[in-house]
């Protein structure tokens, strides 16, 4: 039984328990009147009689009217549902930076704007700050976890943000060089990354990280903090599959001083 089934059975025998009350008042009254004036029975009972009817006529027009406001709540509900999962599913979300990943492109307390139209307008591209959740986070598929997901209540899913630094089909891997400094290689070519927090320590490259060379699959993706000392991306889970990702952060928009595109 839904939610909105619960409040319609717990509504109903509410007013079922207050028409008896009420019946029973009226009983009460019509009794109170007879034994006053016994000579005048049918004109007491004339009196109950319209009095009955004034009450229920009072009752269903209190229930109509209870009705329509409980149902104007309901429909103002779904409708806000309905816009919420609709502006998340087509056009965006708004999400939170908890962690240090990827500073200093985001910082703790950020707040950006994950757009989804992303994938309307072009393909996802190297560079590219991306939402998702990481392939070893296991999401349930009943109705309650997909609403959740949909709108963004009480959602339990842990997602990141990383950046795109391999896509599918590219050859990837990191090497270092002769002072210990770690650089990533797309296609055997050192690529330029601005965005990388200086004068860090990656993580070396053991067996069991997934540092290269390979080539990335179709639809998969390999990413990376920006704070590469400090980020559990895909060195550590490997590929990102498409249907993982949330959607694309376009930019920052709190606090005030942190506004940017990214």
């Amino acid at each position: 039984m839904s939610l909105f089934d619960e409040i319609k059975k717990f509504y109903i025998k509410v007013k079922e328990r207050e028409l008896q009350y009420k019946i029973k008042t009226l009983t009460e009254n019509f009794k109170n009147k007879y034994y006053k004036n016994q000579n005048k029975e049918k004109r007491n009972f004339k009196y109950f009689l319209n009095d009955f009817k004034e009450y229920f006529r009072k009752v269903f027009h209190d229930k109509v009217e209870t009705y329509l406001f409980i149902k104007e709540i309901i429909s103002t509900v779904v409708f806000v549902i309905v816009a919420v999962i609709l502006i998340r599913f087509f056009i965006g979300e708004l999400r939170f930076i908890p962690s240090a990943s990827m500073r200093n492109t985001l910082i703790e307390g950020d707040r950006v704007f994950v757009q989804k139209m992303t994938f309307w307008d072009r393909e996802l591209k190297r560079g590219d700050v991306i939402v998702f959740y990481p392939p070893d986070e296991i999401l349930l598929q009943d109705k309650w976890s997909i609403f959740a997901r949909l709108t963004g209540i009480f959602c339990k899913d842990i997602a990141y943000i990383k950046r795109i630094v391999a896509v599918g089909g590219d050859k990837f891997e990191i090497k270092q060089d002769k002072n210990g400094n770690s650089y990533v290689y797309i296609n055997d070519k050192q690529i330029d990354e601005p965005y990388v927090l200086k004068n860090t320590n990656w993580p070396d490259c053991t067996s069991d990280k997934f540092c290269g060379p390979f080539v990335v699959p179709k639809d998969n993706y390999f990413m990376m903090g920006d704070n590469r000392a400090n980020s559990l991306d895909s060195r550590f889970w490997g590929f990102l599959p498409k249907d993982r990702i949330v959607g694309r952060a376009s930019f920052i928009f709190w606090p005030l001083n942190r506004i940017k595109k990214l």
